[in-house]
């Protein structure tokens, strides 16, 4: 039994590092065991050791030249974060796989690729969840007369905490502030970030308590009662490779092939509205004028729902329109371009930037135009017949809104498209009461 040990419980480098090395010399995944260590101390964060190391490069097996998708290591970065003991088991699993069963890459029901799927999908939502409820507490500084220390406590399930430190670094550039979570701490002075070991649960302040309670917490883990063995680490502000606008995130979705459907649409289609609208519609795909155009809901689908809108009173330019999925699936029948579904690996690969969406939009409420919308914004499949014009809660809080997707009812028959319509217009009223 081989047994690599990483530096951190987010180590990724070192994962690379000794996953290389494992797959060079061919060591199987039923023949290693990941540690992690659990603590911060000056000999814990040496570099891992390699595996084999004596033996040169030119006797390795040609697998140590082998190519993996983008797409996978990208999936890695997310996946290391989350709590899962085996997910560095998982991932050397899936990365022997992808060299030695090419048929992998295109395996949209694969048990392994659709658990680390899962995972990520975890991390990246708890990460949403700490941007959008974490509250930092004003306590005066005494070690900074007339200046005010932001405190805030945190308990995330997964590792997120040094990943997102940068993200609020640059968010609140002009404070000075901590962040404490029983797993790992972080502080910005204005100038530098630095990365401290966890707090202890018992010192949690909660929500109303004292500036005392709250400054004897940040002293367990910055201050003079913190542990001096414990390194407090210093991390460049720029390092997370978050999405912090619209725009960036339409760089980021025009280069994505994460999916096939990238490569053979024109461009992504993202969202489009206003920044915190009160209502965010998630519909499918972009279909082929959105393809053409680079907007979303602006073919027939689209004039459909503008009609909707229009009857409960709901300006369009208030409102924040996207789809699950940012590029145009479809099948060529002569010149032709005709809308085929996206299949459920297509709808995981896109849903991060569909949460990345959602992050940045911050609504009140969001609106699922039909089934894949629905199951991407809720994670599970739902029957629209079923739960139309019902109100769904997500993991974070968020309220969603089921009703068909306004291309529906261009398939309707001509003499049932004006009760169709009736129908669709009372949902979408519904979401205007509730705001």
């Amino acid at each position: 039994m081989t047994m690599p040990r990483l530096s951190g419980e987010t180590d990724l480098a070192g994962f690379r590092q000794e996953a290389r090395q494992l797959l060079a010399h061919q060591v199987p995944p039923e023949e290693v065991q990941w540690e992690t260590v659990h603590t911060l101390s000056d000999d814990l964060l040496a570099q891992p050791v390699d595996v084999q190391a004596g033996e040169k490069a030119h006797e390795l097996p040609r697998a140590a030249a082998a190519i993996v998708p983008a797409s996978f290591l990208r999936l890695c970065e997310v996946v290391v974060l989350h709590h899962d003991a085996q997910r560095f088991a998982l991932l050397y699993r899936l990365l022997w796989r992808l060299v030695h069963e090419p048929a992998l890459r295109t395996d949209p029901l694969d048990a392994d690729m659709q658990q680390a799927q899962q995972m990520a999908q975890s991390v990246r939502r708890e990460m949403h969840k700490m941007k959008a409820l974490l509250r930092f507490h004003p306590v005066p500084d005494d070690s900074h007369p007339g200046e005010v220390l932001h405190l805030a406590w945190f308990e995330p399930t997964h590792h997120i905490v040094e990943a997102l430190a940068p993200w609020f670094a640059r968010r609140y550039p002009a404070l000075r502030w901590a962040i404490l979570t029983p797993q790992r701490s972080a502080r910005w002075d204005r100038e530098r970030l630095q990365l401290g070991p966890g707090a202890r649960r018992e010192d949690d302040p909660g929500p109303r308590g004292s500036d005392e309670r709250w400054l004897k917490a940040y002293r367990r883990v910055f201050g003079p009662e913190a542990n001096p063995a414990a390194p407090v680490e210093t991390a460049a502000a720029g390092q997370e490779a978050g999405i912090d606008s619209l725009e960036q995130l339409k760089a980021a979705t025009m280069r994505c092939r994460e999916c096939p459907i990238g490569e053979h649409a024109t461009q992504s289609v993202n969202g489009e509205g206003r920044l915190k609208a009160p209502l965010m519609l998630v519909g499918e795909q972009p279909g082929n004028q959105e393809d053409l155009q680079g907007h979303p809901f602006v073919g027939p689908a689209g004039r459909l729902l503008d009609r909707a809108l229009e009857a409960i009173g709901i300006p369009r330019d208030i409102v924040f329109v996207s789809n699950a999925v940012k590029h145009f699936k479809f099948e060529l029948r002569g010149k032709r371009r005709i809308h085929k579904s996206p299949n459920q690996r297509e709808v995981a690969a896109c849903l991060h930037w569909l949460e990345d969406e959602i992050a940045l939009v911050r609504p009140t409420a969001l609106v699922a135009l039909g089934a894949t919308a629905a199951r991407a914004l809720l994670g599970r499949a739902i029957s629209v017949t079923v739960e139309r014009g019902k109100w769904l809660e997500r993991a974070d809080g968020l309220k969603v809104l089921i009703t068909l997707h306004p291309s529906a009812l261009l398939r309707l028959l001509p003499a049932d498209r004006e009760e169709g319509f009736k129908a669709f217009v009372a949902d979408l009223r519904k979401a205007k009461a509730a705001l």
